[in-house]
C-alpha cells in the first residue's frame, strides 16, 4: 500500500512541477527504465510466486537501471551508442515478456 501512495505522489509531482531532464542524462533515462521496468516485472513475478525478498528487489532495481545506463554510455564513447541501446532494449523486452508470460501462467493457472 506503501508503495502505491508513493507512486501515486510522484506521478501527480512529476506532472506538477513539469521536471526538465537536463540534455546530458537524456539518451540514457529512456534505457533506465526500461530497466527499472525489467525489474518491476520480475518483482511482482516474485511475489506471485511467494519468493520475493525486498532486499533482492532494490539492488536488482538500480543496479538493472545503473548497468544498463553505463551500457549505453560506453556505446556513446565507442560510437555504438544507437547499437548497443538497442541492443540493451531487446535483452530487457525479452526479460520484461519472459516475467510477464510466467506472471499470466501463475494467475491464469495456464
Amino acid at each position: 500500500m506503501i508503495a502505491i501512495i508513493g507512486l501515486i505522489i510522484g506521478i501527480v509531482l512529476g506532472i506538477v512541477l513539469n521536471p526538465e531532464v537536463p540534455a546530458v542524462i537524456q539518451p540514457y533515462l529512456p534505457i533506465a527504465v526500461v530497466a527499472a521496468l525489467d525489474a518491476l516485472a520480475g518483482g511482482l513475478r516474485a511475489v506471485l510466486s511467494g519468493n520475493f525478498d525486498d532486499r533482492v528487489f532494490v539492488i536488482s532495481f538500480f543496479s538493472n537501471s545503473l548497468v544498463a545506463a553505463l551500457i549505453v554510455f560506453l556505446g556513446d564513447k565507442l560510437g555504438v551508442g544507437s547499437q548497443l541501446s538497442t541492443g540493451v532494449v531487446v535483452v530487457l523486452g525479452i526479460r520484461i515478456f519472459t516475467n510477464a508470460a510466467a506472471i499470466r501462467r501463475q494467475l491464469f493457472k495456464a
